[in-house]
């Protein structure tokens, strides 16, 4: 009796319509330099109208020049990492300059934004940058998807670069400071949002996909 109730039961979960896990593709697209007057600003409203998110790593010299802007950024539900203030590089200082750099660009975020990134100018590292990285409780990031926009002014050769390359949880690397790659970021969002793509801040990739970022260490992609 107990045999066959089991076999019925089974019978029965095989009716039963299997559910395919939903899954959700996610992007995050990072912008270096900024922030860079109307090409950032040309890319804010592209990006609101697009209802994607992004993650700019600012230089602490040109916030200064734009504070405005900074905090537009910051309201409108971007993240802010930190590029350093005079995007000198910083794999050739030491500890003690790497910290004031970074506490001088710190101290000239919006109010309520905690900076959770740093990239540093180049993406190039050092000890002591993941040092100093560690003592402000700072994630490195690099990135997975680098098409080089800032060498060239063919929007539709940096949209195709990473529309070849990119997958699932990327970082891409880009810049806000010409018309074509504002223009190459614009198109890249709108060929893969068709594609099923979502646009995240890093901060939200990360978390999606389960990672919580430490302090001095280095990310590429989640």
């Amino acid at each position: 009796m107990k045999r066959l109730l089991v076999l019925l039961i089974c019978l029965c979960l095989l009716c039963i319509p299997a559910q395919a896990e939903e899954y959700e593709k996610l992007i995050a697209l990072t912008f270096d330099d900024g922030p860079s007057g109307r090409f950032t600003r040309a890319l804010l409203e592209g990006l609101e109208e697009r209802d994607a998110k992004a993650t700019f790593f600012l230089c602490g010299y040109r916030m200064e020049q734009d504070p405005a802007l900074t905090k537009r950024i910051f309201s409108e539900g971007h993240e802010i990492g930190l590029h350093g203030y005079s995007h000198k590089c910083m794999k050739t200082m030491c500890q003690a300059d790497i910290h004031r750099e970074l506490q001088k660009v710190a101290s000239l975020l919006p109010d309520g934004c905690q900076a959770v990134f740093l990239r540093s100018p180049g993406g190039l590292c050092s000890n002591d940058v993941r040092a100093a990285a560690r003592s402000m409780n700072l994630s490195i990031l690099s990135w997975s998807v680098d098409p080089k926009d800032w060498a060239t002014n063919n929007a539709d050769a940096v949209e195709k670069e990473v529309i070849d390359h990119v997958r699932d949880g990327d970082v891409i690397l880009l810049h806000d400071m010409s018309d074509s790659s504002v223009k190459a970021a614009l198109l890249i969002i709108d060929e893969l949002q068709e594609e099923g793509f979502r646009f995240v801040t890093v901060s939200e990739l990360a978390k999606a996909k389960g990672i919580t970022p430490e302090a001095g260490k280095e990310y590429h992609c989640f």
